[in-house]
């Protein structure tokens, strides 16, 4: 016990008050450091990367072969260094998953297994030391306040897991609360144990959101962390004006603690954990990362190619800090949609963001929206209201129509077939929620990108 505390609070006041550097020319020299010293470690142990590296110069890292989730799961068995097996770690993790017990480990390893939105489960392994200094990180970033003081944190997800629990403590209460349970559940839980930290998806403090307007919802939280899914700026602006509190996010995946927000609400990546390669996308801020995290052995990721969209900050954040500001977290590659050149044969991207933009713009009274491309030229989309009459809606709807046809031409897109239908919900816990999909797969030949 004593070695899990000391581990936690050494790595909270490390990164709240002790690390930092005279400039970023400084840090990327520190940063530099320990990536080569971490790198000769995984050479020792990790045999899959001792052939990967094979006849390459550690230095020159920035240019070793590039991995993502396939190339990680194939590989998982000689990948990791600590032993485990791919088809024992997912049985334990579908066994915690269907029984709702997530504190078994293989050997002392945490387990952990991702909720599959990209198309294949990942699996992750965790050491207690690696989960102890993840919660002091986390912890120094997510407070609201000082970490002596009393926090009661209530935590969101689809799935529990030990590491999550290592950040409880005397003064640190944590909760998990199963998104596989009735919302109506959780709420009488919220007003019992009166959290002051909410971490959840966006699409959960919608609805708890939604629950307090209705009055059944009688506790507020001091500070809320919105994970898991894309914020959208639709979602945040409803959570904000009936909590009254702005939406900080973590940006966190099974590939590692990757992001989070600042006082100023600015997404900072933890570029003092994790080395961020960009891959551009539009020549512009638009990215698809590319991970080196220097601080994790069980599993060890280096030039891991992330599926997830990030667009960079233009401009330095009030907050001073030297880690690269994120402006948004568009979502994943996925689901750019792509519609046919209206001249050349090829297919042309087009962002969420701009396809979100277009939308907001003309429809500010819309409660909720999604909108579903199933095919190059065939979009399905959805909005939902609650306060508007039905003229008013078949204007808006008008409306939207127009303004993404227009979008669409100024891309130089074909105007593709766009369906109205009818808005569901999603059901927390069944599926993350994405307001921008895309449900056709393409191949990279026909892509200008």
């Amino acid at each position: 016990m004593l070695n899990r505390k000391a581990t936690v609070l050494w790595h909270y006041f490390l990164d709240r008050y002790l690390l930092r550097w005279a400039n970023r020319h400084a840090f990327e020299e520190w940063q530099e450091a320990r990536i080569n010293t971490h790198l000769q470690l995984i050479l020792e142990s990790s045999a899959f990367y001792q052939e990967l590296w094979n006849g390459l110069t550690l230095s020159k890292w920035r240019e070793f072969p590039i991995i993502d989730k396939q190339i990680m799961m194939d590989h998982f068995d000689s990948l990791n260094t600590v032993g485990i097996r791919k088809e024992e770690a997912f049985a334990l993790a579908l066994k915690a998953e269907s029984t709702r017990n997530f504190t078994p480990q293989l050997n002392g390893i945490t387990i952990g297994l991702s909720s599959g939105t990209s198309g294949n489960r990942g699996l992750f392994v965790v050491s207690p030391q690696e989960q102890y200094a993840w919660a002091g990180r986390v912890l120094s970033k997510v407070l609201p306040g000082s970490l002596l003081a009393s926090h009661r944190i209530a935590f969101f997800l689809r799935a529990n897991s030990n590491l999550y629990g290592s950040v409880s403590g005397a003064r640190l209460r944590f909760e998990f609360f199963d998104l596989i349970e009735p919302m109506q559940q959780h709420i009488h839980r919220l007003n019992s144990y009166l959290p002051n930290l909410w971490i959840a998806p966006p699409s959960v403090l919608r609805l708890l959101a939604d629950a307090c307007l209705q009055g059944r919802l009688a506790v507020k939280p001091q500070r809320m962390i919105s994970v898991a899914e894309v914020l959208d700026p639709l979602d945040r602006q409803y959570i904000e004006s009936v909590f009254q509190l702005p939406v900080h996010q973590v940006y966190q995946c099974t590939e590692g603690f990757l992001a989070a927000t600042c006082a100023h609400g600015t997404l900072h990546l933890n570029e003092d954990i994790v080395a961020f390669q960009k891959e551009s996308m539009d020549g512009e801020r638009r990215f698809v990362p590319i991970l080196t995290d220097f601080t994790r052995f069980s599993q060890p990721l280096v030039r891991y190619r992330l599926n997830d969209l990030l667009v960079e900050r233009s401009r330095p954040c009030p907050c001073g800090s030297l880690m690269t500001g994120i402006e948004a977290v568009e979502g994943r590659c996925d689901d750019l949609f792509y519609l046919p050149h209206a001249v050349e044969q090829e297919l042309v991207p087009v962002f969420p963001d701009l396809i979100t933009r277009a939308i907001m713009g003309v429809a500010p009274t819309a409660d909720a929206y999604r909108i579903v491309q199933s095919a190059p030229d065939r979009i399905e989309l959805s909005l939902q209201f609650t306060a508007d009459t039905p003229s008013t809606i078949d204007a808006i709807h008008a409306a939207v129509l127009l303004a993404l046809e227009t979008l669409f031409i100024r891309m130089h897109c074909r105007k593709p077939s766009i369906f109205m239908t009818p808005y569901e919900a999603i059901v927390p816990g069944a599926k993350k929620l994405r307001r921008v999909e895309r449900r056709f797969s393409i191949g990279s030949s026909h892509s200008n990108l």
